[in-house]
């Protein structure tokens, strides 16, 4: 009784969608609790940090893996009808919870596998800014960086420029956005490029060699990871190397003593 009246409320709430009765935009929008209960907290650096400036609205992204993830609960609903039971049910939401996570699991396992490329990008853009700065303003720098900025940084740095050229003179923006993009040391170096904007035109230099040096270090991590991930993947690889080498070294041995019985 009560899989007959779900079948039916979900095919009453479809024709509603489709018939523009409820609109998705008001549930699933990006200030609405249904999505901030669903939706990963990093999940639009991750898709930015893969895709940049193609991705023209993380929202619009996220409604499409909850629409496939609803889509397959429902079509297997529908599979098993003819045996429906609570455990078929289950399984469904189940299944179509999974096919929702899994583009946000693979975003994780790229982030993963590029993560020292991507926390190298903040070092060596600072780098960038830290020369406009000895000539412009910290806002102005900030908006003459945008071009040369790395893809992933750019939707960010738009709309901490926008928030600043507003009239917003808080720490605010440096911080969304250091939130925005959690790579390495991106909490403190938005601090100090706050300051820095903040500092006296007469302690501008000093503030300016303290930043030049903080910059520095984050460059020099940023190669050591870099050096040390090298090695590492070619640890791996010679690890595997020997274990491949002694196995076949051990198959032939056995086949070899095998032979060696057999004709005796």
């Amino acid at each position: 009784m009560y899989i007959e009246m779900l079948i039916i409320a979900v095919i009453v709430f479809y024709i509603f969608i489709v018939n523009k009765k409820i609109s998705t935009t008001g549930m699933f929008g990006s200030n609405s609790k249904l999505t901030n209960i669903l939706k990963e907290k990093d999940y639009d650096f991750l898709l930015i940090a893969k895709y940049g400036d193609r991705v023209y609205d993380p929202n619009e992204v996220f409604m499409k893996r909850v629409r496939n993830g609803v889509l397959v609960t429902i079509a297997l609903i529908f599979l098993f009808l003819s045996q429906l039971s609570y455990l078929s049910v289950i399984a469904a939401v189940v299944v179509g919870f999974l096919v929702f996570k899994s583009q946000y699991l693979s975003l994780r396992r790229w982030y993963k596998q590029h993560l020292n490329y991507i926390d190298s990008l903040l070092p060596y853009y600072l780098k960038t800014l830290e020369v406009l700065i000895h000539h412009y303003t910290v806002p102005v720098a900030l908006a003459k960086s945008i071009d040369d900025a790395p893809e992933v940084f750019k939707p960010g740095l738009k709309r901490m420029i926008a928030r600043i050229e507003s009239g917003d003179s808080s720490i605010d923006p440096y911080m969304d956005f250091a939130k925005e993009y959690p790579v390495r040391d991106s909490m403190r170096m938005m601090r100090l490029l706050y300051r820095l904007g903040l500092g006296e035109q007469e302690k501008k230099h000093q503030q300016l060699v303290s930043f030049s040096k903080s910059v520095s270090s984050l460059q020099a991590k940023a190669r050591e990871m870099k050096y040390q991930a090298r090695l590492g993947t070619m640890e791996r690889k010679t690890l595997i190397m020997m274990v491949v080498t002694g196995g076949c070294s051990l198959v032939l041995l056995l086949i070899s003593i095998f032979i060696l019985v057999s004709t005796v």
